[in-house]
């Protein structure tokens, strides 16, 4: 029997009520030192990210990248050249050469840049001379689940960190009170949300991401039993923290230490989360910039919720708005989504700017891919199918310069032409504008460094001020 084994109960009571109390709040200090920023690894330009993503797949020539030779060839095959060795994700490989498939949404130039957006998001448009736009990524992963991973991860496989991941463990906490790293989710639920997202992985389980819901209580199981008041609570945490300071003593196991963080920070959570999720204090001017309802869940509230997590110090939020994959009807259900997110994001963006808060959070826009210049199906219910090869990301905020384009697809929206980017190249440079090298941002995990961005991955310096 080990000494942790032969504990009695009237040790720890003993030992919960007295001195523990101290041990407490000097474990709490120690929290405190480690929740402020560790080193940079040289300046940064943002200390949050809030990352908008678009899940499914938006399309990129219906939204911010126009083709006149696309509506000029409508209905043609496309050229072979085009798609050889292509593999589609639902278009029949019977299909040769599928119909080139205009876009039916008009384009316009907007703001001082002149940035070229459609009709479907009229009001980011209007925020155009923020957006520094690039038309050029790319991805060899043409899957739903496969590609999130890609995105969020570095890797299509399952059970790597996910970026906000490795932005908790390189910079750590801004705040006791609430995670380093949240997760909020709305739409049309097409396919499922994996925790997998927002995982993370090999790293310490304290760096994953915390999901809040959109209803009743924004965790389950945080509030306090009935009739148990917050210093009974405090004092069974001081108990528990002195069990498991001698389980890692006898273990050296990390996870223990990790847990004693989860508890630390779900009783602090226990008031701070409420209150940034009660938007009772914000104005109706706000409540309606937004286009919040009711307090009902959306999009809209979960984007006025991020700029509330900003101004609380939570340092990376990510919004997926659910119901982009567009097969068939891709008409109507991109107009129905484009709705649901224009005006929320213009008034993100907006609201963050006034506040003084844009210039140091960098905001992200995009899906896993987009949609194929190709029709698939026919009639009146015409969709496109996956695409991973050119498709468009959006930045925002937090160092980027506004009212730019980087890169190119080619005439008809189908290969990323120009500047090419690859996803570690969107993760290395949102690290960048952290004041983190992806180079040096490594985990040693099996016996081999590991990178969010593996080993490529260049910073698009283009767009950074």
């Amino acid at each position: 029997m080990t000494s942790v084994d032969q504990l009695t109960r009237r040790t720890m009571l003993t030992k919960s009520g007295g001195l523990l109390s101290l041990a407490a709040i000097n474990h709490l200090g120690a929290c405190q030192g480690n929740q402020v920023s560790l080193d940079q690894h040289f300046p940064a330009t943002a200390k949050h990210v809030i990352y908008l993503f678009m899940s499914g797949g938006p399309s990129h020539v219906d939204t911010f990248d126009p083709k006149p030779e696309l509506t000029r060839r409508n209905g043609q095959p496309i050229p072979e050249s085009y798609i050889k060795d292509v593999h589609f994700a639902m278009i029949p490989s019977s299909t040769k050469q599928p119909n080139l498939q205009a876009s039916p949404f008009k384009f316009s130039r907007h703001g001082e840049s002149g940035i070229a957006v459609s009709e479907l998001f009229p009001q980011v448009a209007s925020m155009a001379d923020h957006l520094a736009v690039i038309r050029s990524a790319h991805s060899s992963v043409f899957n739903h689940d496969p590609a999130v991973n890609l995105l969020n991860t570095g890797d299509s496989r399952v059970g790597r960190p996910t970026m906000g991941s490795w932005v908790s463990y390189g910079l750590g906490n801004m705040t006791e009170e609430m995670p380093a790293y949240v997760v909020m989710t709305s739409g049309v639920k097409r396919q499922p949300l994996l925790t997998s997202y927002w995982s993370s992985g090999f790293l310490p389980t304290e760096h994953q991401g915390v999901e809040l819901r959109n209803t009743g209580s924004p965790i389950l199981f945080l509030d306090n039993p009935p009739r148990v008041t917050r210093a009974e609570r405090r004092q069974q945490l001081n108990l528990m923290r002195w069990m498991n300071d001698r389980r890692f003593t006898a273990t050296a196991d990390p996870e223990i230490q990790t847990r004693i963080k989860q508890y630390e920070l779900a009783f602090q959570m226990q008031m701070e989360a409420p209150r940034l999720m009660n938007l009772a204090h914000e104005t109706a001017t706000t409540l309606e910039q937004y286009g919040v309802q009711d307090g009902k869940p959306s999009f809209a509230r979960n984007c006025l919720l991020a700029r509330r997590m900003v101004e609380s110090g939570v340092r990376y939020i990510q919004l997926y708005d659910m119901g982009w994959d567009s097969h068939d009807s891709l008409e109507k259900q991109h107009a129905r989504q484009c709705r649901a997110v224009d005006q929320p994001i213009a008034a993100l963006l907006s609201d963050l700017d006034q506040r003084g808060l844009l210039a140091e959070t960098l905001v992200i826009w995009g899906g896993e891919f987009g949609r194929t210049p190709v029709i698939q199906g026919g009639g009146g219910n015409w969709g496109r199918d996956h695409h991973p090869h050119g498709f468009t990301m959006w930045m925002a905020g937090g160092g980027v310069r506004g009212g730019t384009v980087f890169g190119a697809t080619d005439e008809f929206g189908f290969h990323a032409s120009e500047d090419k980017v690859d996803v570690h190249d969107i993760h290395a440079t949102a690290l960048h504008t952290l004041g983190l090298d992806h180079e040096r941002l490594v985990y040693r995990h099996q016996g081999r460094d590991f990178r969010l961005t593996d080993v490529s991955g260049n910073v698009i310096r283009d767009i950074l001020k």
